[in-house]
């Protein structure tokens, strides 16, 4: 990504594309200064992407301003801003904006932190490479909002000016004040993150201390009705007012009105090819199409049609998904089957199926995967009732590995249950059908606050996705731990009370069943484990999927001071021949008595 200049103005390759119809559109306007001082170490720029990351990653825009002690933090301010708005725009599109920025961020704070340790200024960070900053990205309806430091957003409400950033300084006495946060100031660093609803001609400012210290409320509302319609202008007279005004500082000014929203749900490359698409019709064995041909039928149901195929160009065999024409009008079902090929290619896994021949022509709605020669877990269950627990183990292991490439990009599988896993002849397991997957990049595009009802199999979904959250990968935990469960004893954790549990109060009634009553062979610690992950609510499961696995193959280093479970509960056919044997020497105790 290309790096914006001094000046503000986009750099090339961050122009909007020629078809701006139904884009995010916004007019900037953006002077700097140096004011009365020889240097300017104020730095700023905004980034418009072409194409797809306009939709999904959005518009950047960023300003930084050197400590004033320090006679290098010019070139923190620059490596900050260039730094951040082309590493945002490298993150992956499925992660959330705070995400990605977040994680620019940190990074390039640490850069600057240890460019200040490594440099004669190494014991002193007030004249290091220290910057303060605030970042402001525009996607879909949201403004998001990133600031550390002095430098200010501000939103324009009417003749006002809104302040969304909080100033991370501390004061001393009437002229003296030191800085509380910036970036590269400490090894850590604490994001001030909000969100902002947006619509059509909201305007935002970014300015550093040198403009907004010296310029009245009146005389920028006076000035930007002067210049209302040349935002360049404004931003330079408002400059040159704060400097009349007594302003001794660098001076930096950027004026963001926003001229439109988008109006699709879905980024660019999910809606080609698809809007004027044709269903297929239920296709026969022998037909031909797009290169493909059929097999046979693999799977059928009122959602779509799955068929095995052969791709003519390379002999290979592949899997064909088509939507059923039933769904012609669910307009939530076909934004979810579109996604599946777009979640598909994005993910870098040996235990998720990829997506085969995805930029070849289409003459219907279909996704292509490849196939793979194998049993659903389902029928590997039903093959090996009762297995020993490190087949057990191994077959987790690969699956967890599965999510937690889906988890990486901030996504969440959502259907976890035996139909969609498949086990080869070498014990390898694949990851398929991505229909419920959840895309948090994504669902910023159209937030919304009603409940999210689990679109995957209420046996397997978490409790909280029965309740109507959206659920993130602790509800994959869940439905990994109610797999190992059944796994292992051939049963569910709740049996099937759970999708009957209507409200949390209802869940926290409903009792796990210990898996010792059904698998006494098994090591005391693993049932725990599981009981963990299947916890009812999410806070009580493990934090990570890596912690839970090292605890199903060996004990927690507190294991053996642990109180012990009651043997009614870890053996209850011993404890009731206990009572028995008990209550019968007792009796026989009382009859030779007698």
């Amino acid at each position: 990504m290309p790096t914006p200049t001094p000046t503000g103005k986009p750099a090339p390759g961050c122009e909007p594309g020629p078809d701006r119809r139904a884009e995010l559109r916004i007019t900037s306007g953006q002077y700097s200064s140096a004011g009365r001082k020889p240097l300017n170490q104020d730095f700023h720029g905004l980034c418009i992407p072409r194409g797809h990351p306009l939709t999904t990653k959005g518009i950047a825009i960023a300003i930084a301003d050197g400590i004033s002690s320090s006679n290098v933090s010019q070139i923190a301010s620059e490596a900050a801003v260039a730094g951040f708005l082309s590493d945002y725009y490298s993150t992956p599109d499925s992660w959330t904006v705070q995400q990605s920025a977040g994680r620019v961020l940190r990074a390039t704070n640490a850069w600057l932190h240890a460019q200040t340790r490594q440099s004669r200024y190494r014991y002193d960070l007030d004249r290091g490479y220290v910057c303060t900053f605030s970042a402001l990205i525009l996607k879909s309806a949201t403004a998001h909002v990133f600031h550390v430091g002095d430098t200010r957003i501000y939103r324009v409400a009417g003749q006002r000016l809104e302040q969304l950033t909080t100033d991370h300084r501390l004061s001393l006495s009437a002229e003296q004040s030191c800085l509380t946060r910036a970036l590269g100031m400490e090894p850590g660093l604490d994001v001030e993150y909000q969100q902002v609803a947006v619509r059509p001609g909201d305007l935002f400012v970014l300015a550093t201390d040198g403009l907004y210290d010296y310029l009245r409320e009146s005389d920028f509302a006076n000035l930007l009705q002067a210049h209302h319609d040349d935002l360049d202008t404004a931003a330079r007279a408002m400059v040159e007012a704060a400097l009349a005004g007594g302003s001794p500082d660098n001076l930096t000014l950027q004026l963001i009105r926003v001229e439109a929203l988008p109006r699709h749900r879905l980024p660019a490359d999910l809606q080609r090819h698809w809007l004027e698409l044709p269903f297929a019709a239920e296709l026969r064995p022998g037909q031909r199409f797009d290169g493909y041909r059929i097999l046979r039928l693999l799977h059928a149901s009122s959602r779509s049609h799955v068929y095995l195929a052969v791709d003519e160009a390379s002999g290979g065999e592949v899997v064909i998904k088509c939507p059923s024409t039933e769904q012609r009008d669910n307009s939530q079902y076909l934004e979810q089957f579109q996604a599946e090929e777009w979640v598909a290619r994005r993910i870098n896994s040996d235990h998720v199926v990829r997506p085969h021949a995805v930029d070849r022509q289409r003459s219907y709605r279909y996704l292509a995967t490849e196939f793979v020669a194998g049993k659903t877990l389902k029928q590997w269950m039903l093959d090996n009732p009762g297995p020993d627990l490190e087949s057990v183990r191994n077959l987790v292991t690969q699956i967890a590995r599965g999510l937690r490439a889906f988890h990486r990009l901030e996504m969440v599988h959502g259907d976890l249950k035996p139909d969609n896993i498949l086990v080869d002849g070498h014990g390898t397991v694949t990851l398929i059908d991505f229909g419920a997957t959840r895309v948090a990049g994504l669902r910023e595009l159209a937030p919304d606050q009603q409940a999210h009802w689990p679109q995957g199999a209420a046996l397997y979904s978490a409790p909280e996705c029965l309740l109507g959250d959206p659920g993130g990968w602790l509800s994959d935990q869940f439905g990994l731990g109610v797999l190992t469960y059944q796994l292992l004893s051939g049963q569910l954790p709740y049996g099937a009370d759970l999708p009957k549990a209507h409200t949390l109060g209802q869940q926290r009634r409903l009792r796990y069943r210990p898996l010792g009553r059904l698998r006494p062979d098994l090591p005391a610690w693993v049932d725990p484990a599981i009981a963990r992950a299947v916890a009812i609510e999410p806070h009580r499961r493990y934090p990570a999927l890596s912690e839970w696995l090292f605890d199903l193959r060996q004990p927690p280093t507190d294991w053996h001071s642990r109180p012990r479970q009651p043997l009614m509960e870890r053996h209850p056919v011993a404890f009731w021949q206990t009572v028995s044997l008990g209550l019968l020497v007792a009796l026989l105790a009382v009859l030779a008595a007698d």
